[in-house]
């Protein structure tokens, strides 16, 4: 048999031996999230419909960036996101409700930023005056972005006596 056969023969056997791994791991839609929560009765899962819906719910939300990261909303935290991007993972999938919190001094993902940047429960109350005094500078900076957010908190906490020793470690 040539060399031209057997690619041939191995090309029409592919499929054959990657049944199994497309066994062991189906389509299942956009995997998990709000989405994937809201349109689990949906009756075909691999259709266009739910996972088109899945998708854009999940996009629109933030919920299956935040679930992966936190392994919340069906998702699994399997995997590891280094200490210093979680607090940027985070802002980038919360940044509208952080950046009221942060001009009104404080609130839920407020104080879920804060414990991922180390403040411990006792400053919250510290934190939320800090940031809410910060807020002007990030509206002032015109880099009204969750990195600019988060670049304008690690400023204000680098001046502060009980907070600089949290941007150092």
């Amino acid at each position: 048999m040539g060399t031209t056969k057997w690619l041939r023969l191995g090309a029409a056997l592919l499929p054959l031996c990657a049944t199994n791994l497309w066994a062991d791991h189906p389509d299942n839609g956009s995997g998990c999230g709000l989405g994937k929560m809201i349109w689990a009765d949906y009756k075909n899962q691999k259709s266009i419909a739910p996972q088109v819906l899945q998708s854009t719910t999940n996009g629109s939300t933030g919920s299956q960036t935040f679930g992966i990261s936190f392994g919340t909303s069906g998702c699994t935290n399997d995997g590891t996101i280094m200490s210093e991007y979680k607090v940027n993972v985070f802002a980038a999938a919360n940044y509208e409700n952080l950046s009221q919190e942060m001009a009104r001094g404080g609130g839920e993902h407020l104080a879920s930023l804060a414990s991922l940047m180390g403040v411990p429960e006792e400053n919250r109350p510290e934190f939320f005056a800090m940031a809410q005094g910060q807020y002007g500078y990030l509206i002032a900076s015109g880099d009204v972005t969750p990195a600019g957010m988060i670049k304008v908190l690690q400023t204000g906490m680098e001046t502060h006596p009980n907070f600089a020793r949290l941007i150092s470690q």
